[in-house]
């Protein structure tokens, strides 16, 4: 799977880049993801872990990112339940008030199990980052305090956590993430999302 978005923003490069690169601050304003911690951090890289908790499935991975601030930041997969996962942001200075920001990711996951179960949930969070990073800069930028996480889905049957050896799921593990979900009951029962209208400062291509 591939994801390409460019989007222009109207912030800092330096702003957003620091929004992008704080991931321990991810769960402030990410509602699938329920942890995030830093285990490494210097002018050169950036590493956490992150836990994924949305909709019945739960998994985590470890990123080390290599950096330069304020312009561009890779993506670079340590562990995980991924065949290959990288990517990287790039941030071009617009101004002194807005930039420019280019998002590539690519993943795949290790098993044609795990894609199933954890795909659509993984294919929703790829395609809304960007613009769930430029909306929490919209929101500090306008004094505003960020909401509060949204809570993560309990404990259920239906609930998976897929860990980096990919233990194989229950089968009803497998129901939690139906092939065709009924229109409009879900997110993630919608197309990828286009681009998106609720911030005046941006355009998307």
């Amino acid at each position: 799977m591939e994801v390409r978005k460019t989007v222009l923003v109207g912030h800092p490069a330096e702003r957003m880049f620091d929004l992008i690169e704080a991931a321990e601050h991810y769960p402030d304003f990410l509602p699938w993801c329920a942890a995030a911690t830093i285990v490494e951090r210097s002018s050169e890289v950036v590493a956490a872990d992150v836990t994924v908790d949305y909709h019945g499935v739960r998994f985590h991975f470890r990123t080390r990112n290599p950096k330069r601030p304020p312009e561009w930041m890779a993506i670079r997969l340590e562990h995980g339940p991924f065949h290959h996962f990288e990517g990287e942001w790039t941030l071009t200075p617009l101004g002194a008030d807005g930039c420019r920001i280019d998002f590539l990711l690519r993943y795949d996951f290790k098993s044609a199990i795990t894609r199933k179960l954890a795909g659509p949930v993984f294919d929703y969070i790829a395609n809304t980052l960007v613009d769930a990073f430029v909306s929490r800069a919209d929101r500090v930028h306008a004094g505003l305090a960020a909401p509060a996480p949204a809570p993560s889905p309990g404990p259920s049957a239906t609930t998976a956590t897929l860990t980096a050896n990919e233990a194989p799921p229950s089968a009803s593990a497998m129901t939690s993430l139906p092939a065709t979900p009924a229109p409009g009951a879900d997110p993630l029962n919608a197309a990828a999302p286009a681009a998106s209208g609720g911030s005046p400062n941006r355009s998307e291509t």
